[in-house]
């Protein structure tokens, strides 16, 4: 008997198999598409990253931003305008000073015509954490709309920079009130072929922006205003900073829920921004040193990788609080300070600058896409010539101050006019020249203050109590050094004269010059 072979096996096809095995291969070929193709895809490029710090205009020491170091401190955000307090539909210098009283006491008009000349420029801020923001307390919308535009005119400012804080961030009428005034003011701007950029700033915490905040931000949106952005103040977040976690790592996660909501809240009314357009809403304010929570300290190297930060993703400003601030405390005070000071960090950090690091390598527009960036380094100290053109010739009757007398003597304080400008001594001084060149600005009895402005007008003279010294006699002759009173203004010779009135410009030089207050 023969054996039979055996029949071949029939292979069956799993359709469960055979679908997985598609699928596998599809993925596979998807995946190598998509990462050819991120390969050769254009990058997205961050926008560019503009630094202003804060100026406290009224905290005393002044602070001297007309004559910045550098760039870093070229462009400032001059803080606080709040309502009058006799006047709640006046703008004030934190409570303190009228417009105009900042003119003739802070010199304000004058420091900043000097910082222009410098090729840098500032923006204004209204409300902060102290005194009454506008619109919480000048209820009539037109006066409001005035009050803000009574600024703006003022110092012709292109930025506008509105921090609401505190008990404003729940008054929903001011909220309200705000939003209409400034997209009337942005309007009557734009009528008048100028564009306003309109900054809010808002106190945030590593969750971002409070409910108050949100809805500050929308009532804005919602009023038609375009705002440049929204600014978090990264600042006394309720967190403790540790050497793995430094107070850097919390200012960023800020940032990070601040940029989501900024792009959550122009969605809802009906603007899409994608991430890159969402930062460049974004604004950082850190408080460099310590901060006003003990335990919360911004240090250098927090500085720096925030600024690396804001580089990375195109946040569209950055700033600190403040310039006021931005050196190491000096004696009497210790150089570390866990209690916050007006006028230093409260850390050591020698001769560096927070500005300068904050500030390294920024591209945007300081201020909002009007301002322009300075150019150069500006000159804290300008450069006398060689002669005396006659251009530079001062005029006493369009001179604010007594023009400087080389043989005149300066307590500290006293200012005068030189060349067009308007000088104030830093201590007394005679025969030193306001414009002479110096390495420093430390070099010299004299600080500048800026130009002399179209409209001045002479400053009282001073005076003295009857019979401070004798009443000039045009008979008697005086040598150098007598002391007289014309009227109750008192003068001293420079050298014998005799007829010559006290006061008059002569060819060659007056015989005699003011006596200043402590002279």
């Amino acid at each position: 008997m023969s054996a039979t072979a055996p029949s071949a096996r029939r292979t069956r096809i799993s359709w469960t198999r055979f679908a997985v095995v598609v699928a596998s291969v599809a993925a596979v070929s998807f995946v190598g598409v998509r990462a050819v193709s991120a390969a050769f895809a254009t990058p997205v490029v961050p926008g560019p990253t503009g630094f202003a710090a804060y100026v406290d205009v009224t905290a005393m020491p002044a602070y001297a931003f007309e004559t910045p170091s550098g760039p870093a401190q070229s462009h400032v955000v001059l803080s606080f305008v709040v309502a009058d307090p006799s006047s709640p539909c006046t703008p004030s210098w934190g409570g303190a000073y009228s417009l105009d009283q900042a003119a003739s006491t802070l010199e304000l008009d004058r420091r900043l015509a000097q910082l222009r000349l410098t090729g840098g420029d500032a923006a204004v801020s209204f409300g902060g954490q102290r005194g009454s923001e506008l619109s919480t307390v000048c209820t009539q919308p037109p006066a409001l709309r005035e009050a803000y535009r009574a600024v703006v005119d003022r110092y012709q400012v292109s930025s506008i920079d509105l921090d609401i804080e505190g008990s404003a961030l729940d008054d929903t009428a001011s909220i309200a009130r705000r939003a209409t005034a400034v997209r009337g003011l942005q309007d009557d701007e734009k009528a008048q072929g100028r564009d306003l950029a309109v900054w809010l700033t808002l106190p945030v915490s590593t969750s971002g922006l409070t409910t108050q905040g949100v809805a500050v931000v929308d009532s804005m949106l919602s009023a038609g205003v375009d705002l440049a952005g929204v600014n978090g103040l990264t600042m006394d977040l309720g967190v403790t900073p540790t050497a793995a976690q430094p107070m850097s790592s919390f200012v960023l996660q800020a940032a990070r829920a601040l940029q989501t909501q900024v792009s959550a809240a122009y969605g809802r009314v009906g603007i899409h921004l994608d991430a890159t357009q969402a930062w460049g809403k974004v604004g950082m304010t850190p408080m460099i040193g310590q901060n006003d929570l003990p335990a919360e300290v911004f240090t250098l190297a927090d500085a720096g990788t925030v600024n690396q930060f804001a580089r990375d993703q195109g946040v569209g400003r950055l700033s600190m609080w403040s310039l006021n601030r931005d050196s190491t405390c000096r004696s009497p005070l210790p150089t570390v300070l866990s209690v916050v000071q007006t006028s230093c960090s409260g850390v050591d950090q020698g001769d560096a600058s927070y500005a300068a690091v904050l500030a390294a390598h920024s591209d945007g527009a300081p201020l909002g896409p009007q301002s322009p960036a300075p150019t150069t380094s500006p000159t804290a100290t300008p450069v006398a010539t060689p002669s005396t053109p006659s251009s530079l010739v001062d005029d006493p009757a369009h001179s604010p101050f007594p023009i400087w007398d080389p043989l005149g003597t300066y307590p500290g304080g006293t200012k005068v006019v030189w060349h067009h400008q308007v000088y104030q001594a830093r201590y007394w001084t005679t025969g030193f020249a306001p414009d002479t060149p110096v390495a420093s600005s430390y070099d010299s009895p004299w600080t500048l203050l800026g130009p002399v402005l179209p409209g001045d007008t002479p400053a009282p003279l001073p005076t003295l109590a009857p019979g401070t010294y004798p009443q000039w006699d045009p008979a008697q002759a005086y040598v150098a050094g007598s002391r007289v009173q014309l009227g109750l203004v008192p003068y001293q010779a420079k050298w014998w004269t005799q007829g010559q009135k006290p006061g008059v410009a002569v060819s060659g030089g007056s015989p005699w010059v003011l006596v200043a207050p402590g002279g």
